[in-house]
């Protein structure tokens, strides 16, 4: 019988916070795994080049080139100069160089990590294109060629490997750093970028197909590279934003009707000034603000604002803060007012909120209140502590773990991808699972994931059955053996619909197992990396969960949740 989590400590869970990672250990990772993609790329272009060579749809290559050659105008070539031109060393050079200066040389806010991201990713691909062309010896497409020819092999496409290092990441920094609709709009022209000069590139001549192709993977791998060792990590100080955030108002004596709890590397100065003028306009002029920190995430700022009597919280941040806030406010009369300001904002998202700050408090302020659920979980060395949407074991929490708080700021969700390629091998372990007093289950699995909402970002229904307002957690226990096993899974999650019948409290389909309940334990037969709402804390080999009703007091837009 799952025993009942004991009343929460003084202490409560704390993120695991990981020291700085050595540089020598990121430059060897980049080495190491840059012969990786060396000898893959080599690989690729010898069996195209020999055993593939006739086989479909390689054998069609030629026809390609020809049937291009075949509709050539003027306008069209005049076209194709300009966008092969923007793969054009020089042109890639010169890129590189100013978008690296204007990272640096931003007052405030100097990037010196996205700059070496951007520089020693360009420069990776081109040391990967140089490696391949002296190993790898292929003809050019048999066409008039409208640009000279330089004295490299066909395979690959250095024009489109360069362009596709470059903007791509580019459109990286441009979908993590810049707010607002013309964050898409720039990152999408960027994308857009490589795909036309590896246009230009067939439709002059100089290449194949699958030349063109290659060039994107070299560029694309090399991205990923130097993302995993230079932005996932925590290897440089936070910023100080002193000179771009206000100084946190108010003493631990003073009261005030609303308070807001900010923090401060998500939530900027323009982000306060407007929260402040959504609450000035909604009748809260006198809004205390009131800054997190590195040692307290939240927890302690929203317990004062509570016991000094504030009626509103207005939580300022990501996942992690906004956690922090609700374990702090749980069973209370305090309303919590969401402002997204973080990178995964899973609660926001599944709340249906608006992911703009300016409009996601507006309509919350607009609304009503509603009480929703929290989980409360507890184990071997981790005091009981409320999560808002969902706390786990295995996989999950070790993509957690490998994921930075400033890889997040700079990258935002790509640092998940990232960290996810490090851990996918993550070993299976076995476990006891014990749900609302039922006989216990042993399970195999990878990850194991409580659930109070369902969905993550992309529109991805990890568990389409949980949700904050039915008295109930959700657990997923995901256990794939190989590769057409995790076909299966990633199918399976990728459905939208209930995986559960109606008054039915467990379901399978295939790795992909879900279970419904109040209270658990999840045992584990040795120790596992956790994660409570996004944040890795100390690993162990125990795992309780139960759902709390009602706990929570959530300012939510009419019609929401």
């Amino acid at each position: 019988m799952p025993a009942v989590i004991p009343d929460r400590p003084a202490d409560r869970a704390r993120p695991v916070r990981r020291g700085p990672e050595p540089a020598p250990r990121a430059v060897a990772r980049i080495a190491v795994l840059a012969a990786v993609q060396t000898a893959l790329m080599i690989g690729l272009g010898l069996l195209i080049t020999g055993p593939a060579h006739a086989l479909w749809p390689l054998a069609h290559e030629d026809a390609v080139d020809e049937g291009l050659e075949g509709v050539r105008t003027s306008a069209l070539t005049a076209v194709s100069f300009v966008a092969s031109e923007a793969g054009n060393t020089l042109t890639v050079i010169i890129g590189t160089v100013v978008a690296c200066l204007a990272l640096v040389l931003i007052p405030h806010r100097r990037r010196w990590r996205e700059a070496l991201f951007l520089a020693t990713g360009v420069a990776l691909q081109a040391l990967v294109f140089l490696l391949i062309t002296l190993a790898v010896d292929r003809r050019r497409p048999d066409v008039e060629r409208l640009d000279d020819s330089p004295p490299t092999s066909s395979y690959t496409s250095g024009h489109t490997g360069a362009a596709t290092a470059l903007y791509a990441g580019l459109a990286v920094l441009a979908f993590s750093r810049i707010r607002g609709p013309w964050r898409k709009i720039l990152g999408g022209v960027l994308l857009l970028i490589p795909v036309l000069v590896a246009a230009a590139r067939l439709y002059r001549g100089m290449h194949h197909p699958t030349d063109v192709l290659g060039g994107m993977l070299n560029g694309t791998l090399s991205l990923l590279i130097v993302g995993s060792a230079v932005l996932t990590r925590d290897t440089t100080p936070a910023p100080d934003n002193s000179s771009d955030t206000p100084a946190p108002t108010g003493s631990g004596q003073r009261s005030a009707a609303t308070v807001v709890v900010y923090n401060p590397l998500s939530a900027n100065a323009a982000t306060l000034d407007t929260v402040r003028g959504v609450l000035s306009r909604h009748g809260h002029p006198d809004a205390r603000l009131v800054a997190t920190t590195a040692d307290d995430p939240g927890y302690g700022q929203c317990v004062d604002a509570r016991d000094q009597g504030a009626s509103l919280v207005v939580v300022c941040g990501g996942d992690g803060t906004v956690q922090a806030a609700a374990d702090a406010l749980a069973d209370s009369d305090v309303r919590l007012a969401i402002v997204p300001c973080g990178t995964g904002n899973l609660l926001a998202r599944n709340l249906e909120l608006p992911l703009n700050p300016e409009k996601a408090l507006d309509s919350a302020l607009s609304g009503t209140a509603h009480r929703l659920d929290l989980g409360r979980v507890d184990g071997d060395g981790l005091p009981a502590t409320h999560f808002a949407a969902m706390s786990g074991a295995g996989l999950d929490a070790a993509v957690m773990d490998a994921t930075g708080d400033r890889a997040k700021a700079v990258i935002g969700w790509f640092a998940y991808a990232l960290a996810v390629l490090r851990k996918a091998r993550a070993p299976r372990t076995e476990l006891t699972l014990s749900l609302d007093g039922e006989p216990p289950l042993r399970r195999s699995a990878r990850m194991v994931v409580v659930a109070n909402v369902g969905t993550l970002q992309g529109g991805v229904h990890l568990v389409p059955d949980a949700r904050p307002d039915d008295g109930r957690l959700d657990l997923l226990i995901l256990d794939p053996h190989g590769l057409r096993d995790w076909l299966r899974a990633l199918t399976t999650l990728a459905r939208t619909a209930p995986r559960q019948e109606p008054g039915t409290t467990a379901s399978a389909v295939g790795p992909v197992e879900y279970f419904t309940f109040r209270r658990a334990a999840v045992e584990f037969d040795a120790p596992q990396p956790r994660e409570i709402d996004g944040d890795p804390v100390a690993p162990g080999r125990l795992l309780r969960a139960e759902a709390r009703p009602g706990a929570l007091t959530v300012m939510l837009p009419n019609g929401g949740n």
